[in-house]
């Protein structure tokens, strides 16, 4: 299963309809090797073995030409969790000796982490500061794209930015990495002692449960991005009382979680 629907609420200027909404799977694969856990990717299920096969093969873990044998653990309505990689011992590349592995390191902080019990997240459900107008969304997307002086130069880094309640530009920063540019953003703040202040987190690209997952830690109540967010995203967003909001462009954009912080023009259903 690589895509899943979800119900959303999609606002076209002064219109809305609930939707169903195509959305991509995000899910946790546990890999151990000979029944230890070695690491935790967030991937989108499907072509598992293939996934593996190359990871292992990138990080100098395995190269041979051996066939591999693999095993399914556990599973999650059909979707394998846990995959087990039998190699013997003579045939293990130096990259096993490795805590972390270099992929993990380029994708995700959640996907460095070894088993499935460690990503969970905890701390008390946000609530909304404040009941923002829609309108100031597209406004506070105007403004971030005005500082995004390196995407304007070579047109190949995103960039994440915080607002506080009252609308207004906290910092933006950013990097050819979209977790790397929320990190930064919010070590900004972290460093200035000024992180409560933030309140609404706005990304260039797609949303994964991972930088759910950051604003969630730094109790950021709204997240707004300029495309996708994946399922595990929503997911989770609806679990930490976050309003996610995608697509939003062009005054549109998609509504998956709490739009009872949004006050609209109309009168949702």
């Amino acid at each position: 299963m690589q895509t899943i629907t979800y119900q959303a609420l999609k606002i076209n200027k002064n219109t809305q309809n609930t939707i169903q909404d195509v959305l991509v799977v995000e899910a946790a694969l546990q890999i151990n090797i000979n029944n230890e856990p070695y690491t935790v990717v967030m991937r989108t299920p499907n072509n598992d073995r293939e996934l593996i096969r190359g990871l292992l093969y990138a990080e100098d873990i395995y190269k041979s030409n051996k066939t591999l044998i693999y095993n399914v653990e556990k599973e999650d309505d059909k979707i394998p969790t846990i995959i087990n990689v039998s190699i013997s011992e003579d045939l293990l590349g130096k990259g096993y000796l490795n805590k972390r592995t270099l992929l993990s390191v380029s994708s995700c902080g959640i996907c460095g982490k070894r088993e499935l019990k460690d990503i969970k997240v905890d701390g008390k459900k946000l609530t909304a500061a404040n009941i923002f107008p829609i309108d100031l969304v597209q406004e506070m997307l105007s403004k971030m794209n005005s500082f995004q002086h390196t995407f304007k130069k070579s047109g190949g880094s995103h960039a994440a930015a915080i607002f506080n309640k009252n609308y207004e530009l906290i910092n933006i920063r950013e990097d050819i990495g979209r977790h790397n540019a929320v990190d930064k953003v919010i070590g900004n703040l972290l460093i200035n002692e000024s992180l409560k202040q933030a309140n609404f987190l706005i990304v260039s690209g797609r949303v994964s449960y991972e930088i759910v997952s950051k604003a969630f830690i730094a109790r950021i109540p709204v997240i707004i991005a300029v495309s996708a967010c994946s399922s595990l995203a929503v997911d989770f967003a609806k679990e930490f009382g976050i309003c996610l909001i995608g697509f939003t462009r062009e005054q549109k954009m998609t509504i998956y979680s709490n739009p009872a912080f949004i006050k609209a023009k109309i009168d949702y259903v």
